[in-house]
């Protein structure tokens, strides 16, 4: 794995990271792992095999094996394309729930860690360049202020013809934020030698152009 470049990218929810992590993996060539959606993927197997959130052992024996795939833009769980279903806000909720348990996220560790092979990885997340993979050539963090990434949210389940409170994603994404950035086992900050992309006023393809450029000055691009 020593041998394998990768490239992070850390955050919290709605900055943009997912698509960003998409556009560098058809831009190099490179293997992708969305870590927050195996958190999710582990939240709906909760969910769906009725396992509590203070069941630790359950959770922990689910995250030894879980069952998940990731296939292009597709997340499978068990063979099912289960993309809509672990994008939920209630299955973001549970997931963020779990994150916190140390037990839980030793148990995935290693599995997110086997996602480094050649040519290169690109890790999508909130502790990979912090802590699953700390001696990353390339770590880049974005961030927005919550009621951006809260317009993102309602825009994008608007397109899916869902209903939002705008008032309500904002508080449910301050409050994601103070756990993820609180709790005591990798809390959600940038890596020391990060490179911090504020994407508040920025488009998408904005964001791209700065993290390909990036990739050029470090050499991970030709």
């Amino acid at each position: 794995m020593s041998n394998v470049p990768v490239i992070t990218i850390d955050g919290p929810s709605g900055v943009g990271k997912g698509t960003l992590a998409q556009y560098l993996t058809c831009k190099t060539g490179f293997h992708l792992l969305d870590s927050g959606a195996i958190y999710r993927a582990l939240a709906f197997g909760a969910v769906k095999n009725a396992i509590a959130l203070d069941d630790v052992p359950g959770l922990v024996k689910l995250a030894e094996t879980l069952p998940v795939e990731f296939k292009a833009t597709s997340i499978l769980y068990e063979g099912e394309d289960v993309t809509s279903k672990v994008r939920t806000e209630e299955v973001a909720g549970v997931a963020s729930t779990v994150a916190v348990i140390p037990e839980v996220r030793a148990a995935l560790l290693q599995r997110q860690k086997d996602f480094a092979e050649l040519p290169g990885l690109v890790a999508d997340g909130r502790d990979m360049g912090t802590v699953v993979f700390p001696a990353s050539p390339v770590k880049l963090y974005l961030t927005a202020s919550a009621e951006v990434r809260a317009e993102r949210r309602v825009k994008q389940l608007k397109n899916q013809g869902i209903d939002a409170n705008i008032a309500q994603i904002t508080q449910d994404i301050k409050e994601r934020d103070e756990r993820d950035t609180g709790r005591k086992t990798a809390p959600l900050r940038p890596a020391e030698d990060a490179i911090v992309i504020d994407t508040s006023d920025l488009d998408i393809q904005e964001v791209c152009r700065k993290a390909e450029s990036l990739l050029w000055e470090r050499g991970l691009m030709k």
